[in-house]
């Protein structure tokens, strides 16, 4: 769900499309229409490419390859994906297991279609992250190999995936000449430039109960941003709301916070902090976010309070 607006007085060419299975805003600046559709064509097929590698859906993805011999044996893989999960890793360890990308391996005991009816028993839930672990993730840099410790283990890149993607794109065509432009996939936005009028490309942060109502904006020059929610998937047992991002470390929903937005140099970066930061809770994210360079965020908790890290000032809108 996209909670951020993106503000031009004078658009450049646009096209929106579905990759990774989910939303895509390629908008470019540029001569005229036809260099900007050649570009938008370029980076197309560039998320396609990154789909193609990472994709845990795709049988034939270097990811499933890693999952299909988990616990059997190590699998040679693209510099480009070794480099990935050990930044991947990084993340794991800042964030004290919050964001692991071996959450794939869970089994899925919550349920939000509407037929749960009670809570999982202590043991199913338990027993759905047994195989979480980032610390199970075994790279030999060297053999250019991953290797999963546990049987049935499995990575997957959906809390990082899109930001990924956004930032090769964006890295793929400032070196093509692509002088500025916004990558916006499904929320995880990238920008890089001005706008056609030569001011800044604006984000404006919606209130998750009110998504006409932007609350605050915020100029963002050459960087990235991320929104998180947890306000539409979710499901009530005993009078209690469960959010459908669930800890990887417990197995138990995480609780008391409505969206997270994170604004960082990369959108790969924006993706994994914002899970993170809903994991860990209004204050303990805020200390960590506090403690990352360049990284920034907006917290709106479930008594509808706005929480902010200490180098952000909310532009107030009417």
């Amino acid at each position: 769900m996209i909670h951020c607006f993106v503000f031009s007085q004078e658009l450049a060419q646009r096209r929106t499309t579905k990759l990774m299975g989910s939303r895509f805003d390629i908008t470019l600046v540029a001569k005229d229409e036809a260099t900007a559709n050649h570009y938008i064509d370029k980076a197309i097929e560039e998320i396609t490419r990154i789909e193609n590698l990472i994709s845990s859906w795709n049988p034939s993805s270097q990811t499933s390859k890693i999952n299909n011999n988990a616990g059997v044996n190590p699998v040679k893989v693209d510099q480009e994906l070794i480099d990935l999960i050990e930044r991947c890793i990084t993340v794991s360890k800042i964030t004290d297991g919050a964001f692991d990308i071996s959450y794939a391996s869970i089994d899925k005991v919550w349920k939000y279609d509407g037929s749960m009816k009670k809570m999982p028993s202590k043991e199913a839930i338990e027993n759905s992250v047994a195989k979480i672990g980032y610390q199970n993730i075994i790279l030999d840099k060297k053999a250019q190999t991953v290797f999963l410790k546990l049987e049935g283990m499995k990575i997957g890149f959906g809390a990082i995936g899109k930001g990924y993607a956004a930032d090769k794109v964006r890295s793929m065509l400032k070196a093509e000449g692509v002088t500025s432009g916004i990558i916006n996939a499904s929320g995880d936005l990238t920008t890089w430039g001005k706008q056609p009028d030569g001011s800044d490309w604006m984000v404006g942060i919606t209130n998750p109960l009110n998504k006409d109502n932007i609350f605050s904006w915020f100029p963002v020059v050459n960087a990235a941003v991320a929104t998180s929610g947890n306000y539409e998937k979710y499901v009530i047992l005993d009078e209690k709301k469960y959010s459908h991002i669930i800890d990887p470390r417990t197995g138990y929903p995480s609780t008391g916070i409505l969206s997270v937005t994170i604004f960082a140099p990369s959108a790969e970066l924006c993706d994994a902090m914002a899970t993170s930061v809903f994991i860990t809770g209004v204050q303990t994210g805020l200390n960590m976010i506090n403690q990352i360079k360049g990284v920034e965020c907006i917290i709106i908790d479930d008594e509808d309070n706005i929480h902010t890290s200490k180098n952000i000032e909310l532009n107030k809108t009417q």
